[in-house]
């Protein structure tokens, strides 16, 4: 007799929160977004605001895009964002690449290499090097040289 396959749901009262072990809730991001026209939610620590503790859902869906964090761990997570971004958007690498040098850096499987789910270490790891690339790329570039924006040619 073969078994059926579960889906995988997400059970928030299942998970607790890593700062304070409070139970999580999914919620919408009302009162917590300064706007949320985009209607997103949030899973969120039951102890918010004491704790804030949180993280988004991919739109229209419950599924989290990585794992609960801090005001400090959030804020850590976009500044990795924003130079891994640079790693395509500047034309030095295509997205693909970026995420394959990012796997690579973080020793994970490709579908594994979400910024959202890096604590503070790897945080920091992925803004160091990623500024390591952009600054040897810089220095090779000629003087006035600007690639237009996303790296491509107009």
């Amino acid at each position: 007799m073969k078994h059926k396959k579960r889906k995988k749901g997400i059970n928030p009262s299942a998970m607790r929160c890593q700062y304070c072990g409070g139970t999580v809730v999914l919620r919408s991001a009302d009162g917590i977004y300064h706007e949320n026209h985009s209607h997103t939610m949030l899973y969120v620590c039951s102890n918010y605001p004491r704790c804030d503790a949180y993280v988004r859902t991919h739109p229209g869906t419950n599924i989290p895009v990585g794992t609960l964090a801090n005001r400090e761990l959030r804020t850590l997570r976009n500044q990795a964002h924003h130079y891994f971004d640079q790693l395509y958007l500047s034309g030095l690498m295509s997205k693909q690449d970026a995420y394959l040098w990012l796997a690579g850096l973080l020793q994970v499987p490709l579908s594994k290499a979400h910024i959202g789910f890096l604590g503070e270490y790897y945080c920091n790891e992925v803004i160091a090097e990623s500024k390591k690339l952009l600054e040897r790329r810089r220095k090779q570039q000629p003087a006035g040289f600007r690639p237009c924006k996303g790296g491509e040619a107009s």
